[in-house]
């Protein structure tokens, strides 16, 4: 009988052996991540790390962190201090939670923290290396943040695009307008906002000649997959024994995502190959002046002026096709949500403050009339409109949180931070610090009006207290762009319709946030439009 016993057990185990190495892997690779995790930490505490929350072997504080992050980092700070220490399984992070720390992060250790860490899925997405999103502080970002600030995204260009912007802004006005004379009883305007950053985003990077319509549709859906992978939680980067493995799926789905974006790009490029090719052939044939000259270098767009840069050969650096991809994708990426949630966030936060949203319109009607739509030109003239702008990016950041990585060692504060480390900034909890802000939590636009304690505050990253779009090297490229483009859409929807909740929603509206690349608002946003001048001013 005993003989037979072990025969039964020597079987089970032959028969499930595959199962039995698994187990030793894992047992194995778990006791190795343990002993690393034991040498690490001794070796971080003598260094003397910034106070943080008790952590767990192998996952750290992962445990701690509940959605949306941004708040949770938070609240661990306001028990641990406002430079903290925490560890993402086996990646030591710091985390500021206040302007002072940011400050002294930023100015005075900005060469040592200008990296941002590259995820597993970003890799994916990054055409070896070329994201300028991800790219280290090195001579092709520089080069790339110089071209932005020049010529991509730089007041310039910003001022040539508005036409585009405003045929997208005309786009979604008539849309809603039809929707309002049709007898429809609700808008999502979450869809039609979006909707209309893609398009306007689309078209300043490819002009109308590269965006068949076939196009801007697929690239609404790979835009969003992309977005969602890049803002998802990834255990392969920051817990060891998960490298490599990809626990869940997400290289493999950021694979799929990459050859569907890569193929689109392709046909952007291509039709834009054909009109410059087009175009230059008309040109020789007819001849061209300066002033034509002068024109077509207004047309320009996005694309003509990369692949001018790529076919300069006295040019600092070679783009290649990659590189020119790569930016392409990061702008789509960047660009299209975070334009639409603005917008949104601060439509939501005037219908709630409906006293605030009454002054907006008056100042619009004072200011515009109703002979017209308002446009970015008549932003200077609309301070309450900037000023209810301003406190909705106080309160809704579109990126709560910026990521960057310590390229070698540094002290602040006392404290060490090793080299590649990562360093937070929790620019959401800034923004709502009752230290710096008086009721930090109320939405008050009058704070940034004349008299008012925020009076005259700049939103451009250079005072801390607020700075929606980051600050430093790092800071958003786009926020000249976002800085026209959002008050005024928002100013167009407000100066033509009346907003009301739609049958079955209720007031005030739930201003819960979800996480991923852009913190917008949990639920849709689903009103009821009434125009409200008469007769409606020509949507052109």
């Amino acid at each position: 009988m005993a003989v037979a016993m072990e025969e039964q057990l020597m079987s089970m185990l032959l028969a499930n052996r595959n199962l039995v190495s698994v187990v030793l892997v894992l047992v194995a690779a778990v006791t190795a991540v343990a002993l690393h995790y034991l040498i690490s930490s001794r070796r971080h505490h003598a260094r003397r790390l910034p106070p943080g929350p008790m952590s767990l072997p192998v996952i750290g504080h992962l445990h701690l962190l509940r959605s949306p992050v941004h708040r949770t980092l938070r609240d661990l700070a306001d028990r641990a201090g406002p430079l903290m220490h925490i560890r993402l399984g086996s990646t030591h992070c710091v985390v500021a939670s206040n302007a002072e720390v940011a400050r002294e992060l930023i100015r005075g250790h900005e060469g040592s923290i200008s990296d941002r860490p590259l995820t597993e899925v970003a890799r994916q997405f990054a055409y070896g290396g070329s994201s300028f999103v991800f790219a280290p502080y090195d001579a092709y970002w520089r080069f790339i943040k110089r071209l932005c600030m020049s010529e991509l995204l730089g007041p310039l260009a910003i001022e040539l695009h508005r036409p585009v912007r405003r045929a997208g802004a005309a786009s979604l006005l008539r849309a809603v307008l039809e929707a309002a004379n049709g007898g429809e009883k609700a808008v999502d305007l979450t869809h039609e906002l979006i909707r209309f950053s893609h398009t306007s985003v689309l078209r300043m990077i490819a002009g109308t000649a590269a965006v068949p319509g076939s196009v801007a549709s697929k690239a609404r859906e790979v835009v969003k997959d992309a977005a969602e992978l890049v803002g998802a939680f990834n255990a392969e980067d920051y817990i060891a024994v998960c490298r490599g493995w990809d626990p869940q799926g997400l290289r493999r789905r950021a694979a799929a995502v990459h050859v569907r974006y890569d193929a689109l790009l392709e046909e952007m490029i291509r039709h834009k190959e054909k009109a410059r090719e087009a175009s230059k052939l008309l040109g020789d044939l007819v001849g061209s002046g300066d002033k034509d000259s002068a024109a077509a270098a207004a047309r320009k767009d996005m694309l003509d002026i990369l692949m001018d840069k790529a076919e300069d050969k006295t040019a600092e650096l070679k783009l290649t096709r990659e590189k020119i991809k790569s930016f392409i994708i990061d702008v789509m990426i960047g660009g299209s949500d975070t334009m639409a949630t603005m917008v949104e966030w601060m439509l939501a936060e005037l219908l709630n403050h409906p006293e605030c949203l009454r002054k907006v319109v008056a100042e619009i009607d004072g200011v515009v009339g109703g002979g017209r739509i308002v446009g970015e030109e008549d932003l200077p003239q609309l301070p309450y409109l900037m000023a209810a702008y301003k406190e909705t990016l106080r309160l809704h950041p579109p990126a709560p949180v910026t990521h960057r990585q310590s390229s070698e060692e540094m002290e602040i504060r006392g404290f060490a931070i090793p080299q590649g480390t990562m360093v937070f900034i929790n620019i959401w909890a800034i923004g709502r610090d009752p230290a710096f802000w008086e009721d930090p939590l109320a939405f008050v636009p009058e704070r940034f009006m004349p008299g008012g304690a925020a009076e005259g505050m700049n939103i451009r990253g250079q005072q801390f207290q607020l700075m929606p779009f980051g600050s430093g090297r790092r800071g958003c490229p786009g926020m000249g762009l976002a800085l026209q483009s959002v008050p005024a859409m928002l100013a167009a929807l407000v100066q033509c319709f009346d907003w009301s909740v739609a049958a079955g929603g209720g007031m005030p509206l739930d201003m819960g946030e979800s996480d991923g690349l852009v913190c917008a608002r949990k639920e849709p946003l689903v009103l009821r439009p009434t125009p409200r001048l008469n007769p409606f001013p020509a949507v052109v």
